[in-house]
């Protein structure tokens, strides 16, 4: 069902980071099924397809809060200013050698971490745009999850990336969604299921804004 616009009831805006050279990869799919999906109940979605724009992941030395004349780069400045208004952020990522790619690593400390310095990640004195967004992850391996399991790098990759990024940006607590075994070969079942599932954690990423915003009114109606 739709959630219709009112000022009360603005729209919500999901913005889905897709990381992988190939645009016809699955990421690709995951990420076009999960804007299908939010679109369908009223909700806006854009496609920032790193590899497509061409993005820099290289940090520039002046773009580190921490130094004198510290400037943040026109580029990133643009690309901030596309995504301050969005409610839901949406990584969308293969995972290699137990990793996210370097671009989209790039791109979080570029433009995610920009103007955050230690001190305000230790102090959680956050002054970024995504303070109190939400944070949903997709990733693939051509690997099995047993295997991932066993080599530590799940866990790993939940703690030293999804969990550090909702402390270190003060965002709500993250979801992550994980697709094993896929490979070219993989069998158009799978990925239909695989697919079927990313819908699902669209819906319920809008029930949970909704939730959200329904759980403030309440407040502010009590109070």
């Amino acid at each position: 069902m739709s959630v219709p616009f009112s000022p009360s009831n603005p729209v919500r805006r999901h913005a889905v980071i897709l990381c992988h050279p190939d645009p016809k990869s699955f990421n690709r799919a995951v990420a076009d099924a999960y804007c299908d999906a939010v679109r369908a109940i009223g909700h806006e979605a854009m496609v920032r397809d790193l590899y497509a724009m061409g993005f820099d992941p290289i940090l520039k030395a002046k773009e580190r809060p921490t130094v004198e004349g510290f400037k943040i780069g026109k580029d990133v400045e643009e690309e901030i200013a596309l995504l301050a208004t969005c409610d839901v952020f949406v990584l969308v990522y293969p995972i290699w050698f137990g990793t996210p790619p370097a671009m989209l690593k790039g791109y979080v400390e570029r433009v995610f971490g920009s103007g955050i310095t230690p001190g305000d990640v230790e102090l959680r004195t956050h002054k970024s745009f995504l303070a109190d967004k939400r944070l949903v992850s997709f990733t693939t391996s051509a690997m099995s999850a047993p295997w991932l399991e066993e080599q530590g790098q799940w866990l790993s990759l939940r703690y030293l990336f999804d969990h550090y990024l909702t402390h270190a940006f003060g965002m709500k607590p993250d979801e992550h969604v994980h697709f094993a075994n896929v490979t070219t070969g993989m069998p158009k079942l799978w990925a239909a299921r695989h697919l079927y599932a990313v819908e699902q954690q669209a819906r319920a990423t809008c029930a949970a804004i909704l939730a959200d915003e329904q759980e403030k009114v309440a407040h502010a109606a009590a109070s």
